[in-house]
This record gives C-alpha cells, structure tokens and sequence, in this order.
C-alpha cells in the first residue's frame, strides 16, 4: 500500500490526525464497528470515564487487529462519536493524542457531539477504516 498524507496545514499535528490521506495500491479494506468500551461478554466497562473508555477501546481494537492481520498504522479514517465534546477533547489532549503517536495512527478523523450511545453510560465510540 502507499499512502500519502494530505496537510495544507499544521496546526492538526498536535492532535495527531491529518486532513486527508490517499491510499493507492491497498490489497484490502477493512470497515470495524463502531468500538465502545465493553469487556469480552459486551457489559459496559468504565461508565462515564472518558479516558478509562478510551483506554478500553483500544485494547479492544488491538484485539480485533491482531485477528484481522492489521496494525494501527495502516488505520485511514476514525469518527468519532461522544456525548462530551469538551471531555472528548481534554482527553484527547491529555491521552489519546499520545497513544495516537506511540502507535504511529495518522488518520483522517471527524468528531460527532452525539445525544447518546448504544449504552447510557457510554460516551465515546470509535469507528474506523483500515487499508493493508
């Protein structure tokens, strides 16, 4: 796969994502769920801890890469979905924009203020593109 990164601008890099990536020569596309912060029997972990649900759900993608044969790198798009924009984005700043970095994650993301989640305690969900 190439990918080549599309940033008219910098001021998105502190947060870790970019404005567009173009993707040429990928062999698959895969589309996840929406990811939320459960355990292995899908209860609700964490209710109403951003950065702990945040945590979770990358544990939980980790998971569900290491069986498709994905790494965060080749991840191209994430939205997310929240019932806290100002939460969202203090735990994006403090937390997820580091692991974004360590991980090598570069997509092209898009914040959605939601009313609610498929659980009353939830407040972030993760949906994301990958190309290998």
């Amino acid at each position: 796969m190439k990918r080549r990164i599309i940033n008219p601008w910098t001021w998105q890099d502190r947060f870790e994502f970019v404005q567009a990536n173009e993707v040429t020569d990928g062999k698959r596309m895969l589309f996840f769920a929406g990811q939320i912060s459960v355990d292995d029997n899908g209860d609700l972990l964490h209710p109403g801890d951003m950065v702990k649900q945040m945590e979770q759900i990358l544990k939980n993608l980790k998971t569900l890469f290491q069986q498709a044969d994905v790494k965060f790198s080749d991840i191209v798009r994430i939205t997310y979905f929240t019932t806290d924009i100002q939460a969202f984005s203090d735990a994006n700043l403090s937390f997820l924009s580091k692991q974004m970095r360590e991980l090598k994650c570069k997509p092209a993301t898009t914040l959605i203020g939601v009313a609610g989640l498929a659980r009353p305690d939830c407040v972030v969900e993760f949906e994301v593109t990958a190309v290998v």
